[in-house]
């Protein structure tokens, strides 16, 4: 039985919860605490959990008592046993009514073939999982989801090496570092290592905060499983709000991957940290500053930000003037539409490193258009590693951007996808970074648009920044609203 064989099957599964009304985003996180337990004695350890709290002792109870001895053990769990046990069961609580459904499910999970599942992989079994739930629409948890193969482009590109100190800002469940592991592994031999390299690269390397509790639980869960250190003691993922406090907490980093989530601060408001040069209520910014500030002197940075970060006037402007100051901003990649759950979300990839000054960094930005005369992706069309082949062979073999690599980088012109454009040329457009010069005929788009559109074009901007605002408004009255960036 192969790993997708068992995603299905416990996909499958949510079938059986629909009549007690849980949703899919509900069934993932009400699949983990199942999970954890049945993988700790799969793995051999459940010495992390304790005695009478353990798989076995769910599945002996009589069927009639196991549901409410199940919710004691959720209980139980979010304040004893090892430091990650409580901080993946913290406030835990089940959406199950009916002591059927656990029961079935109980049996179902101990049914499944688990010695394949561990020669495959317990990590892709899970993300497997996490991917399923970001494609099913009606979780809403696909909205902002990083395809995987994008995530494996911007670190094949960035190349991670056992000095880095790595962090993603807004974790979700982890994939860009689960990634940045992998390619360490792919490009290390992690045996060889001595033990003050091995300490390093299990506390000291990969850092991460999530503010949605749920999301922070299966992140825990999936770095766990794909092999890293995920104890809160040693470092990981942190539950908190970056644009907070304890955003300011997270070690400098000399490699930031993220993909922020998009929208305003809740209710409008401005973040609560006040380190940040340029306050502003959009997200991006927030996270923007924070990135660019937390990187070490030479650190880089690949980061996806939706179309409005490259264009916005005002303290937009000055947030882009002061990043390529403080930061050589040498390449943006557009990105294909219609990648993301959010069909109608333009998004880029920035690629920068912090300059050793604080002024005068970036001399030149080489912008890379993979949205034009692209097809429409979904499920007829699947974003593949073959669309990426292009870019990371013009991106070249230096992920700090240096201006020896830039000097070998070719511009193609206006006929093709990879052009130059200097510091000067960006002043002269008023620091607008939102760089297009192919005729996209895709979408029937020209350089020159009709009245008509370009009203549209301004009524449907301003629309998606009244959704924001109510977005806002809507979390402020309490309600709950989620957001997942994988």
């Amino acid at each position: 039985m192969t790993t997708n064989d068992i995603v299905a099957k416990l996909w499958n599964l949510c079938n059986i919860l629909k009549d007690d009304g849980v949703t899919y985003h509900q069934y993932v996180t009400e699949l983990t605490y199942l999970l954890f337990l049945k993988m700790a004695e799969e793995t051999g350890t459940e010495q992390q959990i304790p005695v009478g709290y353990r798989w076995k002792d769910l599945e002996t109870q009589a069927a009639p008592k196991r549901l409410e001895f199940y919710k004691i053990l959720l209980i139980h769990l979010g304040g004893n046993g090892s430091s990650l046990v409580k901080e993946i069961f913290a406030n835990a609580s089940s959406f199950i009514k009916k002591p059927a459904t656990l029961s079935t499910l109980v049996t179902e999970i101990d049914k499944l073939d688990w010695y394949s599942a561990r020669q495959e992989g317990m990590g892709d079994l899970y993300e497997g999982l996490l991917e399923k739930n970001a494609n099913e629409k009606k979780s809403g948890a696909g909205q902002y989801f990083t395809p995987r193969v994008l995530i494996d482009a911007m670190v094949t590109v960035m190349q991670p090496t056992l000095d880095d100190i790595i962090q993603d800002p807004a974790a979700g469940t982890g994939g860009f570092l689960i990634a940045a592991h992998q390619y360490l592994n792919e490009h290390q031999d992690f045996d060889s290592l001595t033990e003050a390299q091995q300490r390093k690269l299990r506390r000291n390397t990969f850092f991460g905060m999530e503010h949605v509790q749920d999301t922070h639980r299966l992140a825990l869960m999936n770095l766990m499983l794909h092999g890293i250190d995920s104890d809160p003691e040693a470092g990981g993922i942190h539950y908190g709000d970056t644009l907070s406090p304890e955003g300011e907490a997270l070690p400098k980093a000399t490699l930031m991957l993220t993909n922020p989530p998009f929208g305003t601060k809740k209710g409008g408001g401005l973040p609560t940290r006040d380190d940040f040069v340029y306050p502003t209520s959009n997200k991006q910014f927030c996270f923007l500053q924070h990135i660019y500030r937390g990187l070490k002197p030479g650190g880089r940075a690949a980061v996806v930000l939706p179309d409005n970060v490259l264009f916005e006037s005002n303290v937009g402007t000055e947030i882009r003037r002061d990043l390529m100051d403080k930061c050589n901003l040498h390449t943006i990649l557009r990105l294909p539409t219609g990648i993301f759950y959010a069909q109608g979300v333009k998004t880029n990839v920035l690629f920068f490193t912090r300059g050793e000054k604080d002024k005068g960094n970036t001399k030149e930005v080489w912008v890379f258009d993979l949205r034009a005369n692209m097809p429409q992706f979904g499920k007829r069309t699947v974003l593949g590693p073959e669309h990426f082949e292009e870019f990371i062979k013009a991106f070249g073999n230096d992920s700090l951007g240096s201006a020896k690599n830039l000097a070998k980088r070719k511009d193609t012109g206006e006929a093709g996808r990879f052009r130059k454009f200097t510091r000067e040329q960006i002043t002269e457009r008023g620091d607008s970074l939102d760089i297009a010069w192919l005729k996209d005929d895709s979408d029937g788009s020209n350089d020159e648009l009709p009245e008509p559109t370009v009203l549209a074009q301004q009524a449907m901007d301003e629309l998606i920044g009244a959704l924001d605002e109510l977005r806002g408004i809507m979390e402020e009255l309490g309600e709950e609203v989620d957001e997942v960036a994988v």
